[in-house]
């Protein structure tokens, strides 16, 4: 197994101020290359694994990159504009990400009323960070850009999609599942499974026993 920090993620981020980028097929046909001169790796048997915005980038990768044997989206945002705009009033979400001359200013003060709040203003002021804008306004055009809509069926490779049941940030999950053409594998986890959190938080080894469990099939 390979774990590596892409553009947004820990060191590159940190060190080298490289921010996330939606078209992570550029990012993974480099680690794929490195992969492959790797001893002891069989290219007909590569997966490619991606949590929480990772169970964006991963499947993203998969609709262009096709030296995948297989994919797991684990509770990733289907389209990452759709996810915020669930949590926003629903008079302040016409237009977006652009809104309309009534709502832009609005919905501007209310995004910077998020930003001042020690912890409820965390994850936007981390999702500024991370993508390189200083506005929150900005945040939303550049979020757009985050979307498998439209792409599924690029996808070659057997996906598999998960999600907790109660996460909101994966609440289309079902609805990509549902439009991919390869061959797909969906679970949704729940109490009953002993599982509940985002990224199946309470139950890791729950997730891990179903996915690796199916990769076994896949790759065998």
């Amino acid at each position: 197994m390979i774990a590596f920090d892409g553009p947004g993620q820990g060191s590159v981020l940190l060190d080298q101020g490289i921010v996330f980028r939606p078209d992570w097929e550029n990012v993974v046909g480099p680690v794929l290359d490195h992969v492959l001169e790797l001893p002891g790796v069989d290219p007909a048997r590569i997966a490619l694994m991606g949590w929480s915005f990772g169970g964006y980038t991963a499947p993203r990768a998969a609709t262009a990159e096709h030296r995948l044997a297989a994919c797991v989206s684990d509770s990733g945002p289907y389209d990452l504009l759709g996810a915020l705009r669930a949590r926003i009033p629903r008079p302040l979400t016409r237009n977006l990400p652009h809104g309309t001359v009534l709502t832009r200013p609005v919905l501007a003060a209310a995004l910077r009323s998020v930003l001042r709040r020690p912890s409820a203003g965390w994850s936007l002021r981390r999702n500024l960070w991370v993508h390189g804008v200083d506005d929150p306004l900005e945040l939303l055009g550049v979020l757009a850009d985050y979307t498998l809509a439209g792409r599924e069926h690029l996808i070659r490779c057997p996906t598999f999609v998960c999600r907790t049941a109660g996460d909101d940030l994966t609440a289309a999950a079902p609805t990509f599942a549902a439009r991919l053409t390869c061959p797909s594998r969906y679970v949704e986890f729940g109490p009953a499974d002993g599982v509940t959190g985002h990224c199946e938080m309470t139950g890791r080894a729950v997730f891990h026993r179903e996915v690796f469990d199916w990769l076994d099939e896949v790759l065998a």
